[in-house]
């Protein structure tokens, strides 16, 4: 640089000073303090991140100008990445959780079932043997088969009762019996409807009940719940002739079989005194259930459990009502006649009629809660039940009888056999037959890996045939 000085003495003179350059940057060069403060500025903007991981990618992506981007670009990414391999678990997780509930609910429906199996078997041998033991001091089965449905009166309040337990939602007992009421029709209950649809339903009721305990006063309890098992097997047939159910030839085979039964049983005292009046009685008993079990279906549909403890209820009081004036007939016509009320065994006629109604309970909460199939198991025990009981009692059984007993409970557990039971069946044993190949397959591959490692170990070549 050039300067300027004045001279103290006499003139002027000029002088000349040179100074030192502030910065020696060149055009077209890099010097060491550009780097130095490039390489600061590349890690001071590396550094922006909280995690400090801006990388070179960045810096490739903020200078080639790439469409979108936006700083800590590839930090976004894997935080993105990070967060989505986190959610992965948690919806493993979820999963695992919901497949385990789903697991646990049906073990605890199964032991639901198994338990109630239990009790419903039961109730139906109790139920039976109690009538047997009424039978020694009160031989009027119409007025006990009367005095047993009056109490279906107690379905629809014992309902509600376990419906205001269990449900938050409170309703009044008259709005929860309108609402069941549409099993009727959209109009609810009518006079006329009660009429059309109980009448039927309340006599066929009335008429099983009535049957069966007449085949009781003739044959023993464990033919008579035989012979009532063959009601399944009428229920096909009459599914199949008027509701035009799909064809299966294994429940005919077991419709055939329950029928072989039934002239078995008949022919086990020669066709002849109590016993062909008895399986004539028990089978009219079977053939009564079957018949309400598809009119109720044809003409009801599938109801829910509300509306089927609102019809019985509706029943026992028809009963009540209508059906009331059929013991006084028989009383005065002395066909049942018997003394004074207080001479009648109330402890065994309310024990019986508890016992049925606990029976129909369990039948009817049980198809809602588990397995119709298990319900059907439950009827079938009550076979074993009572024959137990019998022995017991010192009961004959004949060979025949034996023999039908069998038939018929065979065709029975026939008759519980789904619809797709065939082809599920062919799918289980091509399963079974594929997953035998495979297993042949692997021990075929690793023996033949130890002949050569065998063959190889003693010198000797091995050469594949073409």
């Amino acid at each position: 640089m050039i300067t300027t000085e004045s001279a103290e003495s006499g003139g002027d003179q000029i002088s000349f000073q040179l100074e030192p350059l502030k910065t020696t940057h060149l055009p077209g060069k890099a010097t060491t303090s550009d780097s130095q403060s490039l390489y600061a500025d590349s890690t001071s903007t590396t550094k922006v991140t909280a995690n400090g991981v801006y990388d070179i990618e960045d810096r490739i992506l903020r200078i080639t100008g790439y469409y979108g981007y936006y700083p800590g670009y590839s930090s976004h990414k894997r935080e993105e990445g990070s967060e989505s391999q986190a959610e992965t678990p948690v919806s493993e997780a979820s999963g695992e959780g919901k497949s385990y509930q789903t697991c646990a609910n049906a073990l605890l429906k199964v032991l639901g079932g198994l338990l109630l199996v239990l009790c419903v078997s039961s109730s139906w041998v109790g139920t039976t043997q109690v009538v047997k033991l009424t039978f020694q001091s009160f031989s009027c089965p119409f007025f006990i088969s009367w005095f047993s449905s009056n109490w279906n009166i107690l379905f629809f309040p014992l309902y509600y009762s376990g419906h205001v337990a269990t449900t938050r939602d409170k309703q009044t007992p008259i709005q929860k019996f309108r609402e069941c009421s549409r099993l009727f029709g959209e109009d609810g209950m009518t006079m006329k409807l009660f009429l059309k649809r109980t009448a039927p339903f309340s006599i066929l009721w009335t008429l099983t009940n009535y049957l069966y305990l007449m085949a009781l006063r003739k044959l023993t309890a464990t033919d008579v719940s035989t012979l009532y098992c063959c009601h399944k097997a009428f229920v096909f047939l009459l599914s199949w002739i008027v509701l035009k159910d799909r064809f299966m030839g294994v429940r005919i085979v077991a419709a055939i079989m329950a029928i072989t039964g039934i002239v078995m049983m008949a022919y086990a005292d020669g066709f002849h005194g109590d016993s062909i009046v008895g399986v004539a009685l028990a089978v009219g008993s079977a053939s009564t259930s079957a018949l309400y079990k598809v009119l109720f279906k044809m003409f009801l549909g599938s109801a829910n459990l509300g509306e089927v403890a609102h019809f019985l209820s509706t029943m026992g009081v028809f009963n009540l009502i209508f059906i009331s004036c059929v013991p006084l007939i028989l009383y005065f016509t002395r066909v049942e006649h018997w003394g004074s009320l207080s001479s009648l065994p109330w402890g065994y006629l309310c024990g019986l009629a508890g016992l049925w109604l606990v029976f129909n309970i369990l039948v009817n909460v049980g198809v809602v809660l588990t397995y119709p199939i298990l319900i059907s198991i439950g009827t079938l025990l009550s076979v074993p039940g009572n024959a137990a009981i019998d022995v017991l009692k010192q009961e004959v059984f004949s060979v025949v009888r034996l023999a039908a007993t069998c038939i018929i409970c065979l065709g029975f557990l026939l008759l519980l056999l789904p619809e797709e039971w065939d082809s599920v069946t062919l799918r289980f044993l091509a399963a079974v037959a594929d997953k035998k190949s495979e297993d042949n397959g692997e021990e075929l591959t690793e023996s033949s890996v130890h002949t050569r490692s065998r063959s190889r170990a003693n010198g000797a070549v091995s050469i594949p045939l073409a």
